[in-house]
């Protein structure tokens, strides 16, 4: 009887044993981001941080779960509030540097370090919008409006392209390149044809007025619902 009791409680000890190293084991799924949540910026408390240049790559502590988040790499300290601004999900995203794949991960900027979690610290607030107003047309034979770039995205697909206009929204250091959206007053918000995408390494600002130039693509995507009908890619600053 002695033997069997001694049996079942180191079967039980096992199976305890096995489950904790499971949950040990299973990855950290990132909490969701409402469209509210993504505006004012990811925020939490700093339990790890890895550094792989050009990334730090973060685990934080938000108010919904455990996060991984990727920002340009950056020194703030294990246990300080932060905020990573822009936050864009990428799923099944795997570092070469640091030979590992994350599940979900948001790849962002990191806001103004906090104070360390203890101390209370204001919730972010949303970006301010841009006002765009209307942008004189960039010069030149590839010059186009963002109304008329998609308009004849058809025929320019593959081709480059002169925009001018506003930066409306940007986010820098993010798988190597920089993401904007630009602005020029032409186009339709119900259509959405007034707004374009762009990828540059080039620096910008939001609220910025620039000329870019690039290759137009279409019907890009680029996973966790980042797709779009017009891009254009890898543009330069063009200074006129």
């Amino acid at each position: 009887m002695r033997t069997m009791i001694s049996l079942v409680l180191l079967a039980a000890s096992t199976i305890a044993c096995n489950s904790n190293k499971a949950s040990a084991d299973a990855p950290v799924v990132a909490a969701p981001i409402t469209a509210t949540t993504a505006n004012a910026g990811l925020t939490g408390k700093l339990l790890e941080r890895i550094d792989a240049t050009p990334y730090s790559y973060l685990r934080i502590q938000a108010p919904a779960g455990e996060v991984w988040a990727a920002v340009p790499e950056s020194k703030v300290e294990k246990g300080t509030e932060v905020t990573v601004a822009n936050p864009m999900l990428m799923t099944d995203f795997e570092s070469k540097t640091l030979k590992r794949k994350f599940a979900q991960i948001y790849f962002g900027t990191l806001g103004q370090a906090g104070a360390p979690a203890a101390t209370a610290s204001p919730a972010p607030q949303p970006d301010a919008p841009v006002e765009v107003g209307k942008v004189e047309k960039a010069t030149g034979a590839d010059a186009r409006t963002v109304a008329e770039a998609h308009a004849q995205k058809a025929a320019l697909k593959g081709k480059t392209v002169s925009i001018r206009g506003k930066v409306v929204k940007y986010n820098g250091g993010i798988l190597g390149k920089n993401w904007l959206h630009l602005q020029d007053g032409s186009g339709d918000a119900k259509s959405g044809n007034n707004d374009i995408a762009i990828t540059t390494k080039d620096e910008v600002a939001k609220g910025q007025t620039v000329t870019l130039q690039g290759v137009l693509a279409t019907d890009k995507d680029f996973g966790s619902g980042y797709s779009y009908a017009v891009i254009v890619e890898d543009a330069k600053v063009i200074k006129k």
